[in-house]
């Protein structure tokens, strides 16, 4: 397929898909999945799904035949059965012996690869963000919605942390008082510059033009090129989109909120500014919802975030502050004001410092969620549907386009712009 040719989104919503649409038998023992970008959370999410025994990898797609080989060497040292490979995700969907795909390519490609993955009738396990864009967002949405008996996952898995949970249940327990700020952040010191690269011819076994895909066609750089890809804005968001997805989900799951009523951000290249990046390295955005605002806060290069976390999300009340992260939470009591010299009464009760489980796997808990979905054929029980999954990313990328704008952003959710 060339990178030119592709259907228009109008088409994909309206069913016009190359697919025969059907929905996959699983009467069968095993849930065959098929992987559709290997390289890097794409195989992570099929290795935490194969820990599962009525699970297997039945094809492995990636436009890279170098990744492709790496990963059917790996996948046999832990299964047996017979693995496709595949250089043409369409080809992939083609098949009848796949039941659900996981995607996990750069974030420019899940909306036309997840559109077409319902078309040819498969569940669907897609990494976030779910999409690239707003409206890629919505045009997804829609297209779930056409095909309500496949499952669809979005990969925003601390939905499924036992820890998460409670502190949202703190949270709208009122025991914090009125919450008029949450704070989101992310501050990531093991990231260090890009070396500037030139342009190189494409290696050999690449598929560049598909990689592209629905991208402006450029030369190819190393730079640009598989995990690289986050920090370029023809294919992901940056940070923003990156964490900001995971923390921007709790966030406003525990407060009850999905769109804000207007967004600005201020930020860009300050801790890496000759980088060949094009998405800031430090950035901080406003959002205004009905009753509180929401900060988020990113920075590569440095470790120490707010409360000494390197991320987490804050619930800033009268009465305390939850903090919470991937490590466990506490809360911090506010005491009634005597002046600068004494303090009063705690505001609210005493709640225990909360760690995270040992041994327990969050990942391996949401892709178990998402097969049980299936199995029991139940979409209720989804920990991050699709609509879940849309409302992190609409966010993130309000944040990022009052970035690029520099202005003042404002949203009507009636219309949904």
């Amino acid at each position: 397929m060339k990178r030119r040719q592709f259907i228009s989104r109008s088409s994909v919503v309206a069913g016009a898909v190359p697919f025969i649409n059907y929905i996959p038998n699983l009467s069968a023992d095993k849930l065959r999945v098929g992987v559709i970008g290997c390289n890097g959370m794409g195989w992570s999410n099929i290795r935490s799904l194969l820990k599962m025994a009525d699970v297997d990898c039945v094809a492995i797609c990636d436009v890279d035949a170098n990744v492709v080989a790496k990963r059917v060497k790996d996948y046999a040292e832990v299964r047996s059965n017979e693995v496709s490979t595949f250089a043409n995700y369409e080809d992939l969907l083609a098949s009848k012996e796949v039941d659900a795909v996981v995607i996990g390519t750069p974030d420019h490609w899940h909306c036309k690869i997840l559109c077409d993955a319902l078309e040819a009738g498969k569940h669907i396990y897609c990494e976030k963000p779910l999409a690239n864009s707003i409206e890629e967002a919505y045009l997804m949405r829609r297209a779930a919605a056409a095909h309500p008996k496949l499952k669809v996952q979005i990969g925003q898995w601390q939905r499924s942390g036992p820890h998460y949970q409670q502190a949202i249940d703190i949270v709208r327990s009122g025991d914090l008082g009125n919450i008029r700020l949450v704070k989101t952040w992310a501050y990531l010191g093991w990231m260090k510059p890009m070396v500037a690269m030139p342009d190189k011819p494409v290696p050999e076994g690449v598929d560049y033009d598909m990689w592209l895909g629905p991208a402006p066609k450029r030369p190819f750089n190393p730079n640009r090129f598989h995990f690289n890809f986050r920090w370029f804005w023809d294919y992901a968001g940056g940070l923003m989109t990156d964490w900001g997805v995971h923390e921007i989900d709790i966030a406003l799951f525990a407060m009850n909120a999905d769109a804000p009523k207007s967004v600005m951000a201020s930020g860009g290249k300050l801790a890496y500014p000759d980088d060949p990046a094009e998405t800031p390295d430090t950035l901080q955005a406003i959002f205004e919802y009905e009753n509180f605002n929401m900060l988020w806060e990113h920075a590569t290069g440095i470790d120490n975030g707010p409360y000494n976390r390197r991320e987490g999300i804050a619930y800033i009340g009268n009465n305390g502050t939850l903090v919470v992260d991937r490590q466990g939470f506490e809360v911090i009591r506010e005491n009634e004001s005597q002046g600068y010299s004494t303090e009063g009464e705690a505001l609210m009760r005493l709640i225990e410092p909360v760690k995270r489980p040992e041994g327990v796997n969050y990942l391996d808990l949401h892709t178990s969620n998402f097969v049980q979905s299936i199995r029991t054929d139940d979409a209720s029980i989804l920990k991050t549907p699709i609509v879940s999954g849309s409302v992190a990313a609409i966010n993130a990328h309000m944040g990022n386009v009052a970035f690029k704008t520099g202005e003042k952003i404002y949203w009507d959710a009636s219309k949904s712009m």
